[in-house]
């Protein structure tokens, strides 16, 4: 914290508010973990990768109003990276109550959970997964290795978003499942990775049980219109 406060006083000498958040917080940081700070500012916008007081640093620099674009942004993929960076923190700066205030409304929002899945969404999820274990059944060696890492994100961000819960990318999907399994008591996360590491069709049993809850495989019958405008 205290590396961090310098560097946001040292850089940002203008700064309205500041954050510290990711691994280092949560407090399953690795000892390749890097300090995740969130800088608010009347501006310039940007993103920056450096080494600060023997730390690897990503500094993410906003207005209010910028933070508020990337937050939509995240809810509409349902990914919420910069409201668990914001909310999910230690305030390092926070000179007129705005640090403290829009940790509290991300926060919120984290909590609050995504929008449901519409009717279209849905049918593509449960279209793409049935298409993926399709190619799985044929396939054998890397290629069957190569569909069976897509197979299990796709099937965890049904899971999740299913659900009323958020989703993640790599290792950040990985605890998003961990944690929706806290939370119902499924082993959802451990099942679908030995299912990937193992040579035969217990990764199909687990994304059938996923499907299963959602309206199960959909191949015949599929129809999604194009956008508007297209």
């Amino acid at each position: 914290m205290d590396i961090a406060r310098d560097l946001v006083l040292e850089l940002y000498p203008d700064a309205r508010a500041a954050w510290l958040g990711g691994s280092v917080v949560r407090g399953d940081a690795s000892p390749t973990s890097d300090l995740d700070i969130t800088v608010l500012q009347d501006g310039p916008v940007l993103r920056k990768s450096l080494e600060y007081g023997g730390w690897p640093v990503e500094l993410f620099v906003h207005t209010e109003k910028s933070l508020r674009y990337f937050a939509d942004k995240d809810q509409a993929r349902r990914q919420p990276t910069m409201m668990r960076l914001v909310g999910e923190s230690v305030v390092l700066l926070d000179t007129d109550g705005t640090g403290a205030r829009l940790q509290k409304e991300y926060l919120a929002e984290v909590a609050a959970g995504p929008q449901p899945l519409s009717a279209d969404e849905l049918s593509l999820l449960r279209y793409t997964i049935t298409d993926l274990l399709e190619d799985f059944a044929g396939a054998v060696g890397d290629v069957r290795l190569a569909v069976a890492t897509v197979l299990w994100q796709e099937a965890a961000r049904l899971l999740l978003t299913g659900s009323g819960h958020w989703a993640g990318t790599s290792k950040g999907l990985l605890r998003e499942v961990a944690a929706y399994d806290s939370a119902h008591g499924t082993d959802f996360a451990v099942a679908l990775l030995e299912g990937v590491r193992a040579d035969d069709s217990r990764l199909v049993g687990v994304v059938d049980r996923i499907l299963g809850a959602h309206g199960g495989r959909l191949f015949a019958g599929f129809e999604l219109a194009a956008p508007i405008g297209v």
